[in-house]
């Protein structure tokens, strides 16, 4: 419910037209799937030390499919950060991810906060 106020809300704000209301939304969607195979390789390689770079990863993929993409790049890591310090994981390693995700978002390369030895795979 909170994603489609806030997908309305910021189709009057912007004043989109139908069209480009319905890119944003493809964007969102693609942005969100590229958010959560960040999420699983990050699983699946259970490297440590290499959160960051998933989390720059995944804001980097998502970004890159346009505005939809970043929108639902930023909430998502927003979303989970506050998750996170609402159950009290360390504030400092909160900062950490969100710094990494908005250098992803940024658009800047992801590969800065990959560790040595991580397969090539990812």
């Amino acid at each position: 419910m909170k994603l489609l106020t806030g997908l309305v809300f910021c189709s009057l704000v912007l004043s989109v037209s139908s069209r480009s209301f319905f890119s944003f939304l493809g964007e969102a969607f693609d942005g969100a799937r590229d958010m959560w195979r960040a999420y699983s390789d990050m699983r699946e390689a259970n490297y440590i030390g290499s959160d960051k770079y998933f989390h720059a990863r995944g804001n980097y993929d998502a970004a890159k499919r346009g505005p939809g993409g970043a929108w639902a790049a930023e909430v998502i890591s927003n979303a989970r950060e506050n998750i996170q310090r609402l159950t009290g994981h360390g504030a400092e390693d909160s900062l950490a991810d969100q710094a990494a995700n908005k250098w992803g978002r940024s658009g800047r390369d992801p590969n800065h906060f990959r560790p040595a030895g991580l397969p090539e795979k990812y």
